[in-house]
């Protein structure tokens, strides 16, 4: 009898393992964690396995899908169909497109509030912005804005939502339950990225064609500040608590801090040649720098300023996203057709506690793929 209970005790340990085999620090032993890579020139999303490392599946979409967005309530991810004029929905439990959301003419990119209710998409051939209700899957309105929206945010409260007028050197300021524009204020020209402060007090807007970052008071629609930043700010990422924004600078080939409470640059640094996308952890602790121009991603110490690593990655590397617990980057190469995974093993670097990245495995995507979400599928 005992022989035969060490059998069976022996028989379990050996299915248990078989079913934690795909098992990584990330999930528990059911659950599934997913990204989604766009594929411009392929017309197609490239669902990668984080657990298992490996493409899953190529979904068709629309002509040309540029910004991907996941909601970070429904199991669903959202692709911005730049030539086709449509949202592709897809549901990552089955990684299956299950609907089509008609908007306007040429959108780029998807921005959706915390709650998963609302998302807005600037159509920046059309000079709108549609709101649209995602449970629904329904445009609520289309809202005029100025010329050439290249972007609209969303606040976190789902409330607000700002449009970058390119072409018009200006902002529009939205009220999204109103479904009406408030205000639509000059800032500086070309702007394009947008942050908005997690309080939604306040939003910076790069302007690419002045080197400079417009700050923005929500509350009372009018413009605070224009901070001068370096050559073609081309990207704004923002610390999780809101206290700092670090600018990519793609000419200067540098990266500009500014403090959020006081509306100021406080200092520029090195981080690569031509940025292009930053990526700040959860812990507000480590910076991420894509650098298209030398295919590198630095790691910057936001504590001290200082470049930890850089790490060689593909040929033009942009955008950059963790998984569920933040033990990989995911940097999609948009020359190269890969994406990039690089091990975020936690260990001590003498005096300080920070992410020792480590370039992993290349996966294949689709031709020119831009952007990426992830999404973690937990188990039942």
């Amino acid at each position: 009898m005992k022989n035969l209970s060490s059998r069976i005790f022996l028989l379990f340990a050996i299915a248990l393992a078989i079913l934690c085999g795909a098992c990584t620090k990330d999930t528990g032993p059911l659950d599934r964690q997913y990204a989604y890579v766009s594929n411009s020139k392929s017309d197609s999303v490239t669902v990668i396995d984080l657990n298992g490392l490996k493409a899953a599946a190529t979904l068709a979409v629309g002509k040309s899908p540029t910004g991907v967005t996941a909601n970070p309530v429904r199991n669903e991810i959202y692709v911005i169909n730049t030539d086709s004029n449509s949202v592709s929905v897809i549901d990552a439990d089955k990684n299956q497109v299950v609907a089509t959301i008609g908007v306007h003419r040429a959108p780029y990119f998807i921005s959706v509030s915390n709650d998963g209710k609302r998302a807005v998409v600037a159509n920046s051939g059309a000079n709108n912005v549609s709101v649209i209700d995602l449970e629904r899957r329904q445009v609520l309105a289309n809202i005029l804005v100025g010329q050439g929206p290249g972007l609209a945010r969303i606040s976190q409260d789902g409330k607000i939502a700002v449009a970058s007028n390119r072409a018009g050197n200006s902002v529009t300021i939205l009220d999204t339950e109103k479904l009406a524009a408030r205000a639509t204020i000059a800032v500086c020209a070309s702007p394009e990225d947008i942050a908005i402060l997690p309080d939604g007090s306040k939003a910076f807007v790069a302007c690419s064609g002045s080197a400079q970052v417009a700050a923005i008071d929500l509350k009372q629609n009018k413009l605070l500040a224009l901070l001068k930043v370096g050559g073609t700010p081309a990207n704004l990422a923002i610390k999780p608590d809101g206290g700092e924004i670090f600018v990519s600078n793609y000419e200067a080939h540098t990266i500009s801090a500014i403090n959020t409470t006081t509306n100021e640059v406080s200092e520029s640094f090195l981080a690569g040649e031509n940025p292009v996308r930053g990526f700040v952890t959860g812990d507000n602790a480590t910076l991420f720098v894509a650098n298209i121009g030398s295919d590198t991603v630095a790691v910057v110490d936001i504590g001290t300023r200082k470049m930890l690593t850089s790490v060689h990655v593909g040929s033009r590397p942009d955008a950059m996203a963790l998984s569920p617990l933040a033990t990989m980057l995911l940097v999609v190469n948009s020359r190269s057709g890969d994406v990039s995974i690089m091990r975020l093993d936690k260990r001590i670097d003498k005096k300080n506690l920070n992410p020792a990245p480590r370039l992993f495995t290349m996966i294949p995507v689709g031709m020119q793929p831009n952007d990426i979400a992830v999404k973690l599928i937990a188990s039942r």
